[in-house]
């Protein structure tokens, strides 16, 4: 399942020497595009180009998904609340993308999520909702897309508190029951880069751009130091995308010149509390003054946000204040009986949007759609958009590059091709009951495993073949097996233990203490990879306690200043050289 039978182009596995590979190959070749930016924009437009049959150079300064794609809502929606913006096209083109992830592109990864849209008058608000809900089944089942996905239904409030008695019958008179998709968005980024590589795309994290190289006023590729060892290279290619979200500015200052793109960061934070906290068998969203917050399952958990909030501050850490924390659960409250307290969280994690800057300094009204330009020639900017969308904007952005390489370069065909994983997941799911007896695990576990790598999971039940100890839940974390940590540094390119307690694995988010208690067990689990010396697994443990303990801080203050003043005080992650 690693390797790749059909195309015999790479591998989809993204470990140490697989990095190491790439970051030799970015110093000894001319490639047909370098990307910029490892969140699912850049991850999608380095599929896009590998599977147009282009060379294809992806580096990342971070983690993948380390920004904007790991602390999204999660959702894969039409956004039904655009269609209040008039804004159908947005609509119709996220309804399409949300229909080729459930049924074609990550069948293991997207799957169909329920939400109650509760009203609070009887005829207008009704008739005005209902028809926005029955507009967005109608848009989606014009284009076929349906499947998966049930239509809406009006309930009445006595019905809708058999689906969820949490809410007080107080605070509503009837309800719209609706269906959109939801998936782990920093999982869908690595199934994304890793089949990528699987078409041939060299990929590296920790690989930060620190300048163009330039031939005249043509760009013709990228400066990189590689922040594990100190080493800087130069990658050459024809055509460079810068792909990096709320950074965009900051990247095309360093080409110099005036931008055609300029981006501002909106903060959107979420809360996880415990599923008996809530007592819902539905999803619920409510609408306020200039948004909607949402409350949607999450396994044993709820996520509740989102906030819309200028950020002017940190973007690599952004903070969340008391404030933001204190207005989501009085939100959320407003519709409980059982109200949540501060004590009820479990986790917090805030998010940057990128939005295209427009004449308002309001960013709920700054645009989602995105743009794509040429601002110098052999560099492309893609910037703003929506998750949901972002196999329409990876492929504007290598239309772009198409344009501008010689030659004639194949259309765009990634809304034909499975993520890996994701051919012949139907068929591996039916059989689940089957993969449990032959490997001596619970079906349970066989479900969690299929529901995150999908047809993949022969590797990991390969590593627990070879070491029974790996088909051990970790000790304080019981949700995720001890295989899936190993397996998250040798195949899902994470580097440190930060990347695996916070992106492949949620146990940062899942846990009260966030962690910390399975950090020395998960060190430890990875250093025998990654080749750490005890006194790296030292280091790596005391740098995600710090991490913690400056999140919590500054989830006390008042204020985003305050805040963001508290999480800089932990130290960066610690290079291994």
């Amino acid at each position: 399942m690693t390797g790749s039978p059909i195309t015999g182009l790479g591998s989809s596995r993204l470990g140490p020497a697989e990095r190491a590979q790439a970051l030799d190959r970015m110093a000894s070749e001319e490639f047909d595009v370098v990307v910029v930016g490892a969140g699912i924009v850049g991850a999608g437009a380095a599929l896009d180009a590998a599977t147009r049959g282009l060379t294809v150079a992806v580096v990342e300064a971070r983690d993948f998904a380390s920004g904007t794609s790991s602390r999204s809502s999660k959702l894969i929606h039409g956004g039904l609340r655009y269609l209040e913006q008039y804004n159908f096209d947005l609509v119709r083109e996220a309804l399409t993308e949300r229909g080729l992830l459930l049924q074609r592109i990550a069948p293991h990864l997207v799957r169909p999520v329920p939400f109650l849209l509760p009203t609070t008058r009887r005829v207008w608000e009704r008739a005005y909702l209902g028809a926005g809900v029955a507009l967005y089944d109608a848009m989606a089942f014009q284009m076929g897309i349906t499947r998966g996905v049930p239509h809406h239904r009006h309930l009445t409030r006595r019905k809708a508190l058999r689906l969820a008695p949490a809410l007080r019958k107080d605070a509503f008179v009837g309800a719209i029951q609706y269906w959109d998709a939801q998936m782990d968005d920093a999982r869908y980024v690595v199934t994304v880069l890793r089949t990528a590589a699987e078409y041939g795309a060299q990929v590296a994290s920790r690989a930060q751009c620190i300048g163009f190289l330039r031939e005249g006023e043509r760009v013709t590729g990228v400066r990189v130091l590689d922040l594990e060892s100190g080493h800087k290279t130069e990658v050459r290619a024809r055509q460079v995308v810068n792909a990096t979200g709320v950074w965009t500015d900051e990247i095309q200052d360093l080409v110099g010149g005036r931008g055609q793109i300029h981006v501002s960061a909106s903060k959107g934070i979420h809360l996880v509390v415990p599923k008996d906290r809530i007592h819902s068998s539905t999803g619920i969203i409510l609408r306020t003054e200039k948004s909607v917050l949402f409350v949607i399952p999450w396994g044993r958990h709820w996520i509740i946000g989102t906030t819309d909030t200028a950020w002017n501050l940190d973007k690599v850490h952004p903070a969340a204040s008391k404030s933001d924390i204190d207005y989501v659960l009085s939100t959320v409250n407003e519709v409980l009986n059982t109200p949540l307290t501060p004590d009820d969280v479990e986790g917090v994690y805030a998010g940057l949007r990128p939005l295209l800057s427009g004449e308002t300094d309001e960013t709920s009204k700054l645009s989602r759609e995105h743009v794509v330009a040429h601002p110098v020639p052999g560099l492309v900017m893609v910037a703003g958009g929506k998750y949901t969308t972002y196999r329409v904007m990876a492929k504007d952005a290598i239309d772009a590059v198409a344009h501008g390489l010689d030659g004639k370069i194949a259309e765009s065909c990634t809304d034909r091709i499975a993520l890996v994983g994701g051919e012949g997941f139907q068929a591996m799911w039916n059989a689940r009951h089957r993969l449990a007896a032959k490997s001596g695990l619970h079906v349970a576990r066989i479900e969690h495993l299929l529901q995150r790598y999908g047809t993949l999971i022969d590797d990991l039940l390969l590593l627990i073949a070879e070491r029974p100890d790996l088909g051990k839940p970790l000790t304080g974390a019981d949700d995720y097996l001890r295989a899936e940590i190993v397996y998250a540094a040798s195949h899902e390119g994470a580097r440190h233990l930060n990347d695996v307690l916070t992106r492949r694995t949620r146990i940062s988010i899942e846990t009260w203490d966030r962690g910390v208690g399975v950090a020395e067990e998960a060190a430890e689990l990875l250093a025998p990879v990654l080749g750490w010396s005890r006194q790296q697994i030292d280091r790596e443990v005391e740098y995600y306690r710090k991490r913690v303990e400056a999140e919590r801080d500054s989830q006390t203050q008042e204020g985003d200043q305050e805040a963001d003043a508290r999480r800089r005080g932990a130290p960066e992650i610690v290079p291994t050289y």
